[in-house]
């Protein structure tokens, strides 16, 4: 198969980001009927093949901090050409920042955790599909505010992360006949603050101490999370009883997946702030 042309790149960006506006406005569409609309202005193009274009734009906005679309999960063996063609699209069309800014600041409404089911909540952690790539020069002069991280700073969606897991915890030891051990769950950042370096203590079966950090979105479970240096230390100093939970999918269907261990050894991790002192 020849490789994608500059104008097929730019179709199927542009069908991306159709589809994309109206799943940040609430809209329902058809995935397959936006591939099979591309499928004659192609080159002779597959679905199967439109499909992994479109989780390939998926994994650009992931990298650079946009919302994206959900039922696309990202794949990062992309071309530059893509990340470009992605690029000039969101300068073209201002009217994303605006979706994506009130994207991060929707409220939501938090479960009727006393009669939310909590059986199924527990799913397994992402796939490692991620391909590092050298940054290219053009990427060092875009300028792109980071809604992703935009949407973990949203105070109202972490503490309702918070509460939820909170419940589960309880919810998980009395299911296990530790009911005493559920009355001892401490939401450590509401009682002490953001400083402790993780967010609930909890207990394991044994009635061991199990160090929680909450990391919450809207969006999919492949969305990177942001973590501080205090964080980081305390899953280090901690890393056998720290869990990372992530919750997902918040605002329709909320699932968690669970990593135990420090962070710098069970995610990839980037620096993406530093310090200057003299």
């Amino acid at each position: 198969m020849n490789d994608w042309s500059e104008i097929e790149v730019e179709l199927t960006v542009s069908s991306y980001f159709n589809m994309l506006e109206k799943e940040m406005i609430g809209q329902k569409y058809s995935k397959a009927e936006y591939r099979r609309s591309l499928l004659p202005l192609l080159n002779n193009r597959s679905e199967g093949s439109i499909e992994f274009k479109h989780q390939n734009i998926s994994a650009v906005l992931i990298r650079s901090g946009q919302p994206y679309i959900k039922g696309y999960l990202p794949r990062y063996n992309y071309q530059k050409a893509l990340e470009m063609a992605v690029e000039n699209h969101l300068k073209s069309n201002p009217v994303f920042g605006n979706y994506f800014q009130r994207f991060i600041e929707q409220l939501v409404d938090l479960p009727d955790l006393e009669h939310f089911n909590f059986d199924n909540i527990l799913v397994d952690p992402p796939k490692n599909n991620f391909v590092e790539e050298p940054r290219s020069e053009y990427d060092r002069k875009s300028t792109k505010v980071n809604y992703l991280e935009r949407e973990q700073s949203n105070t109202q969606l972490g503490q309702m992360g918070e509460e939820f897991v909170l419940e589960y915890e309880r919810f998980r030891l009395q299911k296990l006949g530790r009911t005493s051990l559920a009355k001892k769950i401490v939401w450590i950042s509401k009682e002490e603050g953001d400083g402790a370096g993780y967010d609930i203590l909890s207990k394991n079966v044994d009635g061991s101490d199990k160090h929680i950090e909450v990391k919450t979105t809207k969006l999919g479970k492949e969305t990177p999370f942001y973590f501080s240096i205090n964080e980081l230390n305390f899953s280090k100093d901690f890393k056998d009883s720290y869990h990372l939970f992530r919750l997902f999918d918040f605002k329709e269907k909320p699932r968690i997946f669970v990593k135990n261990g420090a962070l710098n050894e069970i995610c990839y991790h980037t620096p993406v702030n530093f310090k200057g002192h003299f």
